[in-house]
C-alpha cells in the first residue's frame, strides 16, 4: 500500500504540473488570436517569430515533463530563427516544427483535461484500497488509475511533440553543413601547418644543405679539409631534414598505426609521454590481429590521445593519465582521463577545438569534463562498422 501510495503522489504531482501548463495554454490562446490577426494585417508580423519561439519553450517543457516521467528523452528539430523579419518570418511559417506545436497544442486543450479525472479518484482510492489492500491484503485497484492518466498524458505528449522525419532531415542537414564547414577549416588549418613546417624547417635546412654542398665542391681542390668538414654539415642538416619531414609525416598520418593498430600505436604514445600512462583495452587486439577500425577512426582517436595527453602534460599539472580504448558495437570509444588542476577552457586554444572538428567530420562527438580541482575526462565517440 505504501509503495501504491507513493507511486500515485508522483502520478499526482505530475498529472498537477500538466494541469498548470493546459490552464497555461489555454490563456495563450489568446495570443496566437492576436498573432494571426496581427500577421494577416501586416502590421504585426514581427510578433509571428517570437510566438513561435515561446511556443517552443512551451513544447520543451512538456517535451522534459513526458522525458522525466517516461523516462526517455523526447527529441525536438527546430530550425534557427535567425536573420531578418521577413527570414525570421518565413522560416518559422516553413518550419516543420511549427505545425508539429501547433498540433500538440490544439490537442492538448482537450486531453489537458485529464488531471480532473484524478480528483475523484484519490478519495474513493483511500477508501477501497484502503480496505481491499489492509484488511484483504490484495492488490490496489483504484490509486493505479492514477499512474495511468499519467502514462496517458505521457504517451499523447511523447506522440504528438515527437519530431517528423522532414524536421529531423532538416536538423540533420543543418548539422552536417556545420561539420562540413568545420572539417574544411580544421583540414585548411592542418595544410597551413605543414606548408609552415616544410618552409620554415625542411626547406630551409635543404637550402643550407645545397649551400654547404657547393661551398664544399669549390673549397675541395684548394683545402681538403674545410671541404671535408662542411660535407660532415652537410650530411648533419641531411639528417635533420630528414627528422623533419617523418615528423611531418607523422602529423598526416602516422606509420605506427599502419604497422601496430591503434593499441599499439597508444601504448607507444603513452610509453612516449611525459606522464605515467596507463592504457586499458576493451574488446580491441594489438597489432592486425582481430578487427580493426577504419584507417579515418583509427587516426581521429590516435590525434584525440595524443592532444589530450600533450595538454595534460602542459597545463594540468599532474604527473599521471589514464587512456580507455573500447570497441562498442556502433563504433568506437576513446576516454582520457587525468587528476590534474582540471578549468580547461575550449576559448584559450586550439587544442580543443581542433579535436572537435576532426572527430565532427566523421560524425563523432566529444564530451569534456573538467571542473575546477579536477579531474579533467575526454570522451570520445567516434561511429563506424567493424
Amino acid at each position: 500500500m505504501r509503495a501504491t501510495l507513493r507511486q500515485a503522489a508522483r502520478a499526482t504531482l505530475h498529472l498537477v504540473v500538466s494541469a498548470a501548463m493546459a490552464f497555461g495554454s489555454y490563456i495563450f490562446v489568446t495570443v496566437l488570436l492576436i498573432t494571426a490577426i496581427a500577421t494577416a494585417a501586416v502590421v504585426g508580423a514581427f510578433m509571428l517569430p517570437e510566438t513561435v519561439l515561446l511556443i517552443r519553450r512551451i513544447a520543451g517543457a512538456k517535451r522534459q515533463q513526458a522525458g522525466v516521467w517516461t523516462g526517455r528523452k523526447v527529441p525536438e528539430a527546430y530550425q534557427p530563427l535567425t536573420g531578418t523579419v521577413r527570414e525570421r518570418v518565413r522560416t518559422a511559417v516553413r518550419d516543420p516544427g511549427t505545425l508539429t506545436d501547433f498540433r500538440w497544442m490544439v490537442a492538448y486543450y482537450a486531453y489537458g483535461t485529464l488531471p480532473v479525472l484524478m480528483l475523484p479518484l484519490w478519495p474513493l482510492g483511500l477508501v477501497v484500497d484502503g480496505v481491499w489492500c489492509g484488511l484483504l491484503r490484495r492488490r490496489a485497484v483504484v490509486l493505479p488509475l492514477i499512474s495511468r492518466l499519467a502514462d496517458l498524458d505521457a504517451h499523447w505528449s511523447t506522440v504528438l511533440l515527437k519530431p517528423s522525419p522532414k524536421a529531423q532531415l532538416a536538423v540533420r542537414v543543418e548539422e552536417l553543413v556545420q561539420t562540413r564547414a568545420g572539417a574544411i577549416a580544421a583540414h585548411g588549418a592542418e595544410l597551413r601547418r605543414i606548408e609552415r613546417d616544410l618552409h620554415d624547417g625542411t626547406q630551409a635546412r635543404l637550402v643550407s644543405l645545397s649551400m654547404r654542398i657547393g661551398l664544399a665542391k669549390r673549397a675541395y681542390d684548394r683545402d681538403p679539409e674545410a671541404a671535408r668538414k662542411m660535407l660532415d654539415d652537410a650530411q648533419t642538416l641531411a639528417e635533420e631534414a630528414l627528422t623533419d619531414l617523418r615528423h611531418v609525416v607523422r602529423a598526416i598520418h602516422p606509420p605506427i598505426l599502419t604497422d601496430r593498430g591503434l593499441v599499439g600505436a597508444v601504448r607507444a604514445l603513452a610509453a612516449g609521454s611525459a606522464l605515467a600512462v596507463t592504457v586499458t583495452v576493451d574488446g580491441l587486439t594489438d597489432g592486425h590481429d582481430g578487427p580493426r577500425a577504419p584507417a579515418a577512426v583509427e587516426a581521429a582517436a590516435y590525434f584525440v590521445i595524443a592532444e589530450s595527453l600533450t595538454n595534460a602534460a602542459k597545463y594540468s599539472g599532474a604527473d599521471r593519465a589514464d587512456v580507455h580504448l573500447a570497441r562498442a558495437r556502433t563504433g568506437l570509444r576513446v576516454r582520457v582521463r587525468d587528476e590534474g588542476r582540471g578549468g580547461a577552457d575550449e576559448a584559450g586554444g586550439s587544442g580543443l577545438l581542433g579535436m572537435r572538428r576532426r572527430v565532427a567530420a566523421l560524425d563523432g562527438s566529444v564530451t569534456v569534463t573538467s571542473p575546477v580541482g579536477g579531474p579533467t575526462v575526454i570522451e570520445v565517440e567516434l561511429p563506424c562498422v567493424w
